[in-house]
């Protein structure tokens, strides 16, 4: 039988993530010392697994994520079809009351069935859906590559969980997220299908030692 096992993880925390800003796929944010920390922590934790080959998406806090990775010379390939929802117009303004209360209720829309709509200059899932159907095929049509590594953002991965399970979108924030969680996923060529193992995983993150105050 023939596997693909599928390790799939959102980028660590940005500076951005903390203030609670929203980024997007229009702000190529950098990861904070705490997402480095992540990182590393990711890294340490499942160095061991055989990977053949790393998919990212364009923006550099994931290539940042998986760069010990990257250094064991593994090939990588980056797709800006994995990069994060473009949330349009108001990505990366300091949150406010106007925006956190249009974030809500779009994001509301798209659990009442509406995720044909799209964040204002932005995209709306079903967009991003679209243009992660050619990556995910790209990625089945590779069969020799039995271990990978996927490192994306949270609502993207919410379209990707969703695509890849054959769910609507309307269910995709049953999928909970947090910087630098795994997602473990099985996908059989004989049947075709994609099994969860591992949901919404932290615990490699509990290694991570937080600097003492004096």
């Amino acid at each position: 039988m023939k596997r693909k096992s599928i390790y799939l993880i959102r980028h660590g925390e940005t500076d951005l993530n903390r203030r609670g800003v929203v980024q997007g796929s229009g702000v190529d944010s950098l990861l904070n010392e705490w997402g480095e920390a992540q990182a590393e922590a990711f890294f340490n934790a499942y160095q061991h697994v055989p990977f053949d080959k790393i998919y990212t998406s364009d923006l550099k806090r994931t290539h940042q994520t998986v760069r010990g990775f990257i250094r064991l010379g593994i090939p990588h390939e980056s797709y800006s079809g994995l990069n994060e929802i473009s949330w349009g117009d108001r990505e990366g303004r300091e949150p406010n009351t106007g925006d956190n209360n249009y974030y809500r209720e779009l994001v509301n829309a798209w659990k009442a069935g509406e995720v044909n709509l799209a964040a204002e200059g932005g995209e709306s899932p079903v967009d991003v859906r679209e243009r992660q159907i050619p990556v995910i095929e790209a990625i089945l049509s590779r069969p020799h590559e039995r271990n990978i590594l996927i490192a994306m953002h949270g609502r993207a991965m919410r379209v990707l969980l969703t695509t890849l399970f054959n769910e609507p979108l309307v269910r995709m924030d049953e999928y909970e997220h947090s910087n630098l969680c795994l997602y473990k996923i099985n996908y059989s060529y004989d049947t075709q299908q994609f099994e969860l193992e591992v949901r919404n995983d932290i615990t490699h993150l509990l290694s991570i030692e937080i600097p003492q105050t004096i």
